[in-house]
């Protein structure tokens, strides 16, 4: 008598789609992280295309920047967390973050980012 395999049974699916499931679901957690820190990159180099004049000094720069999170609503990180500064006659505008998303009780998923933008010109402050 032959007894053939038929295929994988429903636990053996469980246990093979697990993985790809969790996977999935950390994806869709960290989606909105990096939508928001889409919005950040564009703030900033909007802000560094926008500070190209001679006359703009880091507080043209900071306000700009300001403008653009709060029409794109990104409420962290915030102004302060933005860093700039002069850089061999330029402006430096850096943006070094750290976000969290919550994946599953006590278990988080942490990310980090570094934007960095130049500014071409610029006077002293």
């Amino acid at each position: 008598m032959h007894n053939r395999q038929q295929g994988v049974t429903a636990i053996g699916w469980l246990i093979l789609l697990t993985p790809f499931a969790i996977l999935i679901y950390a994806g869709i957690r960290l989606a909105p992280v990096y939508l928001n820190y889409m919005k950040v990159v564009r703030a900033i180099d909007q802000a560094a295309s926008t500070g190209k004049s001679s006359a703009v000094d880091s507080t043209a720069i900071r306000t700009a920047i300001d403008r653009h999170f709060e029409i794109d609503m990104v409420e962290y990180p915030t102004i302060k967390d933005i860093q700039i500064r002069r850089d061999a006659g330029a402006w430096l505008i850096e943006a070094k973050y750290d976000d969290e998303a919550p994946l599953f009780g006590n278990v988080s998923l942490h990310v980090t980012f570094d934007k960095t933008a130049r500014t071409a010109g610029g006077s002293g402050e």
